[in-house]
């Protein structure tokens, strides 16, 4: 009979990227396949979408080994350090009965960690719940699961991970710095590292390892200014994390104790060099993000907050206030149990679980800086 599996969906915006390099064994041994075109059961079946379809004989009683390896690129915001990747599992819908049991192993160059995935729903994406920490592997188990004809996304997996390129960034750092305590530029390179990943498109990380994020930022940060005091840079890297935390907060919290230490420390970077691109640059975007409490004045600025009692500031016409994400289950605990196909069907032609489906993104940006510098 002819089995399928899936070369494309639709993205959420109209756009059906391709998954690539597939190879297809059958029992141990390559085999060909050819490209036809099948609705797309994501969305109603309204779209054609191009398939893998390859001849296999299943004999009566005996198990067939099918093994489908392709490569495909995560999708994310531009210059955000954050990836996601999706594997379809209701295109199993399409197989007769349930599918009897699924082992679906996502495995990392490193260790997984609370910090290197995304584990709730925050604005970005979230890690499917149930999987299981093993080393550099985060593992699922289902059984009789029986995936949804129309293609209800419960029943597909998704991956959101801190783009290994930063984690990479992040464990070097962290080796620098045990190293060698007294480094201060790796203790900054690691409080900036730590600071790119708690940020997201919108607002911050509210799940459980942006919690932690924080905190470990503002200790490394404080660990290299001690070593690299008359550092400007690392002064305004250091209130810019401080200044943007206090921003997205705003909206409930008002002013902090944050709020006026990133004044202190953006004030002191001025100070110690004013003519530093990097730090002007960040004392414009804190200038922006708290109107009427830092205020340009000529070549120097006035920190109205540090001189007067402070009133509350409106939520500046292009920003808006992050609202805390509702929680989510957890990837540690159990979840709902979707799986992937069985190894038989009654139609004539057999899809199989696949994985290509982009889930759609808010493009939203705020408008003053789309890259942190120091």
């Amino acid at each position: 009979m002819a089995a399928r599996f899936p070369i494309s969906a639709d993205n959420g915006f109209g756009k059906f990227p391709e998954i690539e390099d597939i190879a297809i064994m059958v029992n141990g041994r390559q085999t060909s396949y050819r490209r036809a075109d099948y609705p797309d059961v994501r969305y109603g079946g309204k779209t054609l979408v191009p398939w893998a379809e390859f001849d296999v004989t299943f004999p009566p009683g005996q198990d067939v080994a099918i093994e489908v390896s392709y490569n495909l690129r995560g999708t994310g915001f531009p210059d955000e350090p954050y990836v996601s990747y999706y594997y379809v599992l209701d295109t199993g819908a399409g197989w007769k009965g349930t599918i009897g049991s699924a082992d679906i192993t996502l495995r990392l160059p490193y260790p997984v960690e609370l910090e290197n995935f995304i584990w709730d729903e925050t604005g970005f994406g979230y890690t499917y719940p149930g999987g299981k920490i093993k080393g550099n592997e985060l593992r699922w188990h289902f059984e009789d699961f029986e995936p949804d004809p129309n293609g209800n996304t419960n029943y597909d997996m998704e991956f959101s991970i801190v783009a290994p390129s930063t984690w990479q960034a992040v464990l070097i750092e962290r080796e620098n710095v045990a190293n060698n305590p007294n480094d201060g530029e790796a203790w900054g390179r690691l409080a900036k590292a730590y600071k790119a990943i708690f940020f997201l498109h919108k607002g911050y990380r509210t799940d459980e390892a942006g919690k932690n994020l924080y905190p470990l930022s503002v200790e490394a940060y404080e660990k290299c200014l001690a070593l690299l005091p008359k550092d400007a840079e690392w002064h305004a890297g250091f209130a810019e994390l401080l200044a943007d935390r206090s921003m997205w907060d705003a909206g409930t919290n008002g002013a902090t104790a944050d709020t006026y230490r990133a004044f202190h420390e953006i004030q002191t970077a001025l100070e110690l060099s004013p003519e530093d691109a990097k730090v002007q640059l960040i004392a414009q975007e804190i200038s922006f993000m708290f109107p009427n409490s830092m205020v340009q004045n000529g070549s120097h600025y006035d920190f109205i907050w540090l001189t007067q009692t402070p009133t509350p500031w409106p939520t500046p016409a292009t920003t808006a206030t992050a609202s805390p994400a509702p929680k989510q289950t957890p990837a540690s605990q159990s979840g709902p149990a979707p799986t992937s196909p069985s190894n038989s069907s009654s139609k004539p032609s057999l899809p199989f679980c696949g994985a290509t489906a982009l889930a759609p993104l808010a493009l939203a940006f705020w408008a003053v800086r789309k890259r942190r510098t120091v």
